[in-house]
């Protein structure tokens, strides 16, 4: 043991970290603890630092600069098998300077040193210690003692996972030998995102060092994903990763400490792509035809189709306010009317009132789209209501939802697209995945990133979700969010359903009041109020938002009332025609005279046997 002239204290830099009622008070002492962490001194006898992954050191209470690794304390008196011959060395104190036979470094007078009194073989501290392995380290990774390999090999390490070559720490004690890289040995226990990846990533809160993510913990928090390379941790349970302990934010090990973010630099110049459209549209009233018609110079407006006269008003018309609950949709398009001029329908007497509208740039599509990339055969011809489809309800070939709005058509074909579908261009970018162009793949419905091999963003979710939205249940305008919140830990809930759902999928939060909200119950549609609940089913768009509810259906062949088409609630109970298939979210037609209701696809067949 070593001498001095002193008692020495015994510290422990982890000995927080191994206190039982350390996590309840987490909070008072996370000061200390990250002290302890960030610990540097010199070691009086090998001069080398001391640091937290050493674990212990002695220090003097007296003496405030005296502190020796308590390995270096406990070296021992004699030495063998340093010397080249298999002499003993021995501890020594010159008064002279003297040179290190191992390192050639030159020893001032009163360093100890070991030497052999046979052939003068003297060694520093420091040597001596290398030499018997002083490069021990205790991680709080492993239960035992680590010990540095003294050659470099390539090989796998259980910390990251990755193939390293190097020095590498293993253990000894274990028959399943553990090897930890020594790049991944010595990372900090807490670092700043933004720091380590060139600002390309950032988060406010520090991230902490954690040496393995259990699959019952995964599951509690829905399985996230790694914020920098989107892939989950399901297959590396057992690897080391950094994660927020305030906030759902996890990184892999590579991920959070590798400067090399390439695959989220900018991958197209800006003046090669002078169009090209930037997703997701900024509100409800936003879309990509008046993105491309509104105002737009030199597009004529072309006369629509309708039974009536149409009317361009600005002033007389009730704009789409659903804090207001006024309910005002396109007939063209199907997204909500704002802000004037709009055609309206003339008639508006008595029972034969008509509720058609049309946005203005609606009015300047044109009437036929010819070599339209996704149907070049024939030309497309612009339909305000498709014929053949009963109620003018039919399914988008591009997107695949239901739509009632109009449409170009190639019936020779039965192929059909809604009008929003049909100016979809080739490629975008949107803010969930930004700075990498996304291009469609019309087979997939979805836009792709070709750099990355695992982005994809369905078509409906990239045109239909905006950016901000407003619903009553907040006052404030609520936000899309990619992620998980900044200090929000819990669970997530939605405020129109009530149903819990994974904050690693697309939401709208408002952080003035921390609410939340599925994007799929979150449309500025009155009609959703009380038909909110497909978030539940894991849509990312409500599978009616092209849908125009309303209008009557008149035949009493099938029954003596009108029946009013609408979109079912839990309450309408069974279709009465086939008497099993739950109308609730479906499209339906009711009795408001009887309780007569009945399914969209029973109706149209048994329209379609009487005829």
């Amino acid at each position: 043991m070593f001498e001095h002239e002193h008692p020495l204290n015994l510290t422990d830099l982890w000995s927080e970290e191994e206190n039982e009622d350390y996590e309840e008070d987490k909070e008072e002492n996370e000061d200390e603890v990250d002290a302890k962490q960030d610990f540097r001194c010199l070691c009086s006898r090998c001069h080398e630092e001391i640091n937290w992954f050493h674990r212990y050191y002695y220090s003097c209470s007296t003496c405030s600069d005296f502190s020796i690794h308590k390995f270096c304390a406990e070296l021992p008196d004699r030495l063998e098998d340093i010397c080249e011959v298999g002499h003993t060395l021995g501890f020594y104190l010159f008064n002279d300077d003297w040179w290190c036979d191992i390192c050639d470094k030159l020893g001032k007078p009163g360093e100890l040193l070991y030497r052999c009194d046979i052939c003068d073989f003297k060694v520093d501290a420091n040597c001596a210690t290398k030499a018997l392995q002083k490069n021990i380290i205790h991680h709080p990774s492993h239960r035992h003692p680590l010990v540095r390999i003294p050659r470099q090999f390539l090989g796998e390490c259980d910390a990251c996972g990755e193939e390293h070559k190097g020095l590498f720490y293993h253990c000894p004690t274990c028959p399943s030998s553990y090897f930890i890289h020594s790049d991944c040995a010595f990372l900090p226990k807490k670092l700043q995102i933004q720091h380590t990846t060139n600002d390309i990533f950032s988060h406010i809160h520090p991230l902490t060092l954690a040496y393995s993510f259990p699959k019952t913990d995964q599951e509690s928090k829905r399985y996230p994903r790694c914020r920098v390379c989107r892939h989950g941790f399901s297959s590396s349970s057992h690897l080391w990763l950094y994660k927020c302990e305030k906030c759902r934010y996890y990184t892999h090990l590579d991920c959070a400490t590798s400067p090399a973010t390439d695959k989220m630099i900018k991958n197209y110049d800006d003046v090669e792509h002078p169009d090209l459209l930037h997703l997701p549209f900024p509100d409800p009233s936003y879309s990509l035809l008046k993105h491309l018609f509104f105002k737009e110079s030199g597009t004529e407006t072309h006369e629509v189709s309708h039974q009536h006269p149409l009317i361009l008003e600005d002033s007389r018309i009730s704009y789409h306010d659903p804090t207001k609950r006024i309910e005002t949709l396109c007939n063209g398009c199907l997204r909500p009317i704002t802000s004037g001029p709009v055609y309206v329908c003339s008639n508006e007497e008595g029972d034969e009132h008509c509720n058609f509208v049309l946005h203005e740039w609606c009015s300047r599509l044109p009437t036929e789209l010819k070599d339209h990339p996704r149907h070049p055969r024939h030309p497309l011809i612009l339909h305000s209501k498709v014929i053949g489809k009963f109620f003018g309800v039919f399914a988008c070939d591009l997107c695949g939802l239901y739509c009632n709005g109009f449409a170009y058509c190639c019936v020779k074909c039965d192929y059909y697209m809604d009008v929003n579908c049909a100016f979809v261009p080739k490629e975008i970018t949107h803010n969930s995945h930004p700075n990498h162009l996304l291009t469609l793949n019309s087979s997939r419905r979805s836009f792709i990133c070709h750099t990355c091999d695992y982005f994809e963003i369905p078509l409906r979710k990239a045109l239909l979700i905006p950016e901000t939205t407003t619903h009553k249940c907040d006052k404030h305008p609520m936000k899309l969010s990619y992620f998980p919140i900044e200090n929000h830990m819990g669970d997530y809930f939605c405020e129109i359903c009530e149903e819990e759902f994974d904050p690693e999928s697309t939401f709208y939060h408002c952080r003035e009041c921390m609410q939340s909200i599925h994007t799929a119950c979150a449309p500025s549609i009155l009609r959703y109020e009380t038909y909110a609940k497909c978030g539940r089913y894991g849509h990312d768009v409500n599978e009616y938002i092209n849908v125009k509810f309303g209008g009557t259906y008149n035949n009493i062949e099938v029954h003596p009332h009108p029946l009013s088409f609408d979109q079912g609630v839990e309450s309408d109970g069974l279709c009465h025609k086939d008497g099993w298939r739950s109308l609730h979210f479906k499209m339906i037609f009711k009795c408001l005279t009887c309780e007569f209701v009945i399914c969209y696809d029973c109706m149209k067949r048994l329209c379609f046997l009487i005829k």
